[in-house]
């Protein structure tokens, strides 16, 4: 069976500027062509040349970097147009298409041309904030119904499939969420007195609420428990002299942005995984998690 996925957006950026990365081995959407590979899948990844890594790497399976254009007016980090994954649809001869989103340029352009062999894979389980919302608005209200009629709409929460439910007719029953390398997230019954944090060290991810938390967990239960914070961003330093200031710091690892190998060392051994988002959909981290046998304290937000 031949296989494409259709996947611009490789890893979460926060704004237009696409921060490189060295390799994109740890990405969700990667694990998820090497599963079809394994099953024996001829898989071809389509995703955008702004997501291409800094260093080359060789994969097991076909990339295609696809052009990224008009990107003034469509943000790369939100709603990248990918012209030419239309005459990759077209050419290559594909049992399966599979394509990420409703509100997405490519994914009209992949439901008008090749709609009998489309899964669209629905995450978002409200209207989208271009454009203070109204371009969301007018999409899901009059494009999908219209352009995609006929392909298939496959939804990875049931916020997702109530949601896109309401404006596309031909949505699945079956649910799929994220999905997980189990060869790499193995169980762990082992843990160690120390709790841990996956997660871009940004303002939305609400990162101080764990360390205030944390904090007040060494005060009143166990001042022994560590707390490793995996990751990097704009809030780095801010959150270092948060948990100075709470006396918290000689306890409190901050590690960086880790890869695979690592990240798992640590999660796998931690008593709970800490999550105090603003807004996040399906978060990869809380599947990955609970697959290492590692519990997750969260609040409601993530789908």
């Amino acid at each position: 069976m031949k296989v494409l996925i259709v996947n611009p957006i490789l890893y979460t950026n926060e704004n237009r500027n696409i921060k490189k990365v060295n390799t994109i081995k740890d990405t969700m959407i990667y694990d998820l062509c090497l599963a079809f590979k394994k099953k024996g899948c001829d898989v071809t990844l389509a995703a955008s040349d702004l997501y291409k890594p800094s260093e080359n790497e060789s994969y097991p399976f076909n990339i295609i970097w696809m052009r990224t254009r008009c990107t003034k007016l469509f943000p790369p980090h939100t709603l990248p147009y990918c012209p030419e994954v239309k005459k990759i649809a077209k050419s290559g001869n594909f049992d399966l298409i599979i394509t990420s989103e409703v509100f997405s340029l490519n994914s009209l352009k992949l439901a008008l041309c090749t709609p009998k062999n489309l899964i669209v894979w629905q995450e978002l389980g409200k209207h989208n904030r271009i454009f203070h919302g109204l371009a969301s608005k007018f999409w899901y209200g009059i494009v999908a119904k219209i352009g995609f009629k006929k392909a298939l709409i496959v939804a990875r929460s049931v916020q997702a499939k109530e949601f896109i439910s309401k404006y596309c007719k031909n949505v699945s029953d079956t649910i799929i969420d994220h999905g997980v390398n189990i060869e790499k997230f193995t169980p762990c019954r082992e843990k160690d007195n120390q709790f841990a944090i996956s997660s871009q060290l940004i303002s939305r991810k609400h990162i101080e609420k764990s360390i205030e938390a944390f904090a007040k967990y060494l005060n009143k239960y166990d001042d022994s428990a560590k707390l490793y914070i995996m990751g990097d961003g704009d809030e780095k330093e801010n959150l270092r002299k948060l948990a100075k200031d709470l006396g918290a710091d000689k306890n409190i690892i901050f590690t960086g942005k880790l890869g695979h190998n690592e990240l798992i060392e640590i999660l796998k051994k931690s008593i709970a995984m800490l999550v105090y988002t603003q807004s996040d959909l399906n978060m990869v981290s809380i599947v990955e998690s609970l697959s290492l046998a590692t519990p997750v304290i969260t609040t409601s937000v993530p789908y």
